[in-house]
Formats: structure tokens, sequence, C-alpha cells
């Protein structure tokens, strides 16, 4: 806006600088937010990285165990509010699909089943305890939450980088996508 008297712009006040800022934020977060819903395609479709950690009972899930079935791997902790946002959504998904044909697994980074559990509490798919972060590094996950959803193949097929509601119908389409696309005839 410009000034009458001079012609250059007139001062922004703190209101107007307010006001502006908001609207520049306001655009990109409809878009960011219809983005955010799905999952992006993974380049090349290589396949997924080794994944053999304990679970609760310090049991060893090895991730070639699920191979035929599509999974969802998590990588999550509880100090992350994203984290906690979207873990309620892992299990809503994981009742959407048969399983025998989806998995969901919670890796936690860095912290004891005791404070995992004392977070998730009883949960209905397995969480699976990355202590010291190898498979963080092996997975290439750069923040917390990241996703990985892989295919019955045992191929990296989508992933998200921050947190997402899993059942979003979006979501729930990529994944019954890609249980149809392997499904044996």
């Amino acid at each position: 806006m410009k000034s009458f008297s001079t012609g250059f712009p007139a001062p922004m006040t703190e209101r107007r600088r307010f006001l502006a800022a908001l609207a520049l934020l306001a655009l990109p977060l409809s878009a960011r937010a219809q983005q955010r819903a799905a999952l992006s395609p993974v380049p090349g479709v290589p396949p997924a990285p080794t994944l053999v950690l304990p679970d609760m009972d310090d049991k060893l899930v090895d991730l070639a165990r699920y191979r035929g079935k599509v999974v969802l791997v998590n990588f999550w902790a509880t100090w992350c509010p994203p984290c906690r946002k979207e873990f309620p959504s892992l299990g809503r998904v994981r009742k959407l699909f048969k399983p025998a044909d989806f998995e969901v697994l919670a890796v936690n980074v860095g912290e004891d089943p005791e404070t995992a559990f004392s977070f998730a509490g009883a949960t209905d798919f397995p969480i699976l305890f990355d202590r010291d972060s190898p498979a963080m590094a092996r997975w290439r996950v750069n923040g917390l939450p990241s996703t990985y959803v892989v295919d019955r193949q045992g191929r990296l097929a989508l992933r998200a980088v921050g947190g997402r509601e899993f059942d979003d119908p979006a979501i729930v389409e990529q994944i019954k996508e890609l249980l149809n696309r392997g499904r044996t005839r």
C-alpha cells in the first residue's frame, strides 16, 4: 500500500505485519494440508533396508517375515508432538485391512520399552525398539515421524516425513492400490 503523501510504501504497523504474514501462510497451508494427506512414491521402488529389532518382550521381529504383506513402518518417539498426534491413526488404519494382507510396525527411536509403553499402552500392532538408531540410519530417517510403506515384494513403495492421519481416505486408497497390485491371482 502506498502512502498518499510520499508515494512510497506506507510503514507497516504490527497489526498489518501480522495480517500480511497470516495471508502469506494461509494459501500454502491449505495446499500443504492437501499434499500432506497422501504419501509420496519412492522413486525406483528400491528394496526395503533390513529391519530386525526387538519388540516389547525383547523378541526379535524381522521385516522379512512379513513378505507377501503390505507393511507400514513408522519411526516415532514419545517426545515428538506430531508422532504423538498421529499414533492413534496407526491402529485405526491397521483395523481397515485383513491381518493376512497388512501390518503396521511402529519403530520407537532411542527410548526404552517402559517409556514407550507408558505412552502407547497395549497396541494391536508391534512396537519395535531402535535404541541406538542403527535402523534409523539404514532407512535414512532424517526426522520424526517418518513413515515408509513396503509393498508385498519387500520394496519401498511410499514414504512420508512429518505427521499424517493414516486412516485418511487418500492414504487408505494408496494402501488399497498396493494391496491390489501385489495380489497373486
